[in-house]
C-alpha cells in the first residue's frame, strides 16, 4: 500500500497544477475543484492503468470524460428545470450568465466551431502537448489526430474572418493556433 500512495503522491504533485488549468479553461471556477478531485479519485481507483512515461494525457484523457459526464448532467438538469418551469404554478429563475459569450474576435470565432475542433485547439494551443500526447488523449492515432488539427486550424480562420468582417478589422490568428505553434517532437 506505501508504494501506491507513494505512487499516488507523486502523480498528484506533479500533474494536479496542469490537471488544475486543464479543466479550468472549460468549466465555471466553482466547479474546477470538483472536477479535478474526480479525476485524481478515478487516478487512485486505476492506479495501475496510468502509464509510466505519459501520466498527464492519460489524466487529460479521464479529465475529457468526467467533464463529458458533468456536462450530461448539467444538460439533464436544465432540461428539467425547464420541464419543472412549464407546469402551471411553477416559478423558477435561470441563471444564464455562464452562456454569455465574449465579445472579442478570437473567443467569438473559437466558440462558434464545434465541440471537436475547440477540444483539439486546446489540447495544441493551450495543454501545449505535442501531436502524439493530444492524440493519445482523444485515443486516436497522431496521422488522425494532425488532419482533425489541420482542419480545425481552417475552420477557425474561416470563423475569425467572418468574425473580423462582420466587425470591419482585419482577421488575426494567435500564434499559438498557427500551423507553426504546435511542437511536433518532445517538449523543449
Amino acid at each position: 500500500m506505501d508504494s501506491a500512495k507513494e505512487q499516488f503522491t507523486g502523480l498528484y504533485e506533479r500533474h494536479h497544477g496542469d490537471v488544475w488549468r486543464y479543466v479550468a479553461r472549460r468549466v465555471i471556477a466553482s466547479d474546477v475543484g470538483d472536477v479535478v478531485a474526480e479525476v485524481f479519485l478515478v487516478a487512485w481507483r486505476r492506479l495501475g492503468d496510468v502509464p509510466d512515461g505519459s501520466a498527464l494525457p492519460w489524466l487529460y484523457g479521464v479529465a475529457r470524460l468526467v467533464l463529458a459526464n458533468e456536462s450530461r448532467g448539467r444538460r439533464r438538469w436544465q432540461e428539467l428545470t425547464l420541464r419543472v418551469a412549464s407546469e402551471p404554478g411553477q416559478v423558477v429563475v435561470v441563471d444564464h450568465a455562464d452562456g454569455v459569450a465574449s465579445q472579442r474576435d478570437v473567443a467569438v470565432a473559437f466558440h462558434r466551431l464545434p465541440v471537436g475542433d475547440r477540444e483539439i485547439l486546446r489540447l495544441v494551443a493551450w495543454e501545449r502537448l505535442t501531436l502524439v500526447e493530444a492524440a493519445a488523449v482523444l485515443g486516436q492515432s497522431r496521422t488522425t489526430f494532425a488532419m482533425r488539427l489541420m482542419r480545425a486550424r481552417r475552420r477557425l480562420r474561416a470563423q475569425l474572418g467572418a468574425a473580423s468582417d462582420e466587425a470591419g478589422r482585419t482577421p488575426s490568428v494567435a500564434p499559438s493556433l498557427s500551423s507553426g505553434g504546435v511542437r511536433h517532437a518532445g517538449r523543449g
